[in-house]
């Protein structure tokens, strides 16, 4: 993890006291950065905010006069941060997610611990009912687990909730995947506290992330805010069981308005965490998948067999036809004299000769004492 003291600490500084001028507004303090193009350029125009923004309102430029309650207050989160370890990420950061920083109503800020990259190349959550049944956690068991055999270097989120989010996060850990959990409060506390032993090893083994700073409760409201990030980070978005209504149903509405892909299982008819699942896939909202295989093949994402495959195909590069005759025998029987290669092909020893020596040029092919070509590795 990146020591705090690399970052732009004038910033973060001014992004904490922007995020608490705006009362966790995101989407007014994200309009404020655009417009001024830092945190910090807020505070230095606050008696311009009108000229930047055409459509500010008479309350909100005065309410962006006097900001000595919220430095006091972002004075003292950042010695909380410095002590505790947490990396405060603001949209100047190359390590701020970039999928999220797309979204329209980013956060300016995020406190974060942890290692896992938060821009990995492949990125899902996984969400769901807090009621999860028997079903629902044998299908996150099984789809991590084959995810896993499938691609190896996937970042899984969730919301370190009770049921479907804390069962994602416990597979992915059991099966050597990063796992980040998106709170809804400061890193100053876990909520719920049963789940503080898995979120202890999640800060070893991926990370905890919040927009909230210390000694903000895990009100309702915020659990609703925290979707969107959730959503924001990922590359997709994966419902595994849900009642008509519920978080994730949330999770899945805004990941469909950011532009993200959306996943359900579905479920036994009736039944009644099945029924935002089926819900979502009757009407299209959502993609059905029975497996981490289908998974994988709608998002294109490579696995590992095409990935070594691909590997194979760069070390023989633009082969013809009859290039591909020559190697194909010496990788089954590797160190064979020019006549030999000539018989068990029915090439001409000219037309052989030639061919060895662009397989030589291309680094396919080396030849060895009496006229025996070796195949590269």
């Amino acid at each position: 993890m990146m020591k705090q003291e690399a970052r732009n600490s004038e910033e973060i500084y001014y992004s904490i006291a922007l995020t608490r001028m705006t009362g966790f507004s995101a989407d007014i303090a994200l309009r404020l950065y655009q417009a001024m193009g830092s945190s910090q350029a807020v505070y230095e125009h606050r008696n311009e905010i009108g000229d930047a923004v055409a459509d500010a309102t008479p309350r909100l430029r005065e309410a962006m006069r006097n900001w000595d309650d919220a430095l006091r207050r972002a004075a003292a989160e950042m010695e909380f941060i410095e002590k505790s370890g947490i990396l405060a990420l603001t949209m100047q950061d190359d390590d701020y997610p970039q999928r999220l920083r797309e979204c329209p109503d980013a956060p300016i800020i995020l406190y974060y611990k942890g290692v896992a990259d938060l821009n990995q190349r492949y990125i899902l959550n996984m969400v769901g009912t807090r009621h999860c049944t028997t079903y629902g956690q044998d299908l996150v068991r099984r789809f991590v687990s084959d995810l896993r055999q499938l691609c190896p270097q996937v970042l899984i989120v969730s919301g370190l909730a009770y049921g479907i989010d804390v069962c994602a996060h416990r597979n992915a850990l059991e099966r050597g995947y990063e796992t980040v959990g998106v709170l809804a409060h400061g890193l100053d506390q876990i909520y719920p506290s049963a789940h503080r032993p898995v979120a202890v090893e999640m800060v070893k083994h991926g990370g905890l992330l919040t927009e909230y700073m210390s000694q903000t409760q895990p009100l309702a409201n915020n659990f609703r805010q925290r979707n969107r990030i959730v959503a924001g980070i990922s590359d997709a978005t994966i419902l595994v069981e849900s009642a008509f209504k519920g978080g994730g149903l949330i999770t899945c509405r805004v990941a469909q308005e950011y532009g993200r892909d959306v996943f359900a299982f579905p479920g036994a008819v009736g039944m009644p965490f099945s029924e935002g699942c089926n819900h979502l896939i009757r009407n299209n909202t959502a993609a059905l998948i029975t497996s981490a295989r289908d998974f994988v093949e709608v998002m294109g994402w490579p696995t590992t067999q095409q990935q070594a495959e691909a590997v194979e195909r760069q070390l023989f590069p633009e082969l013809s036809a009859e290039e591909e005759q020559v190697v194909s025998l010496l990788k089954q029987t590797n160190d064979l004299q020019l006549n030999i290669i000539s018989v068990k092909t029915n090439l001409p020893m000219g037309k052989l000769t030639a061919l060895l020596f662009q397989l030589e040029m291309k680094g396919v092919v080396k030849p060895l004492a009496g006229g025996t070509y070796h195949l590269m590795a």
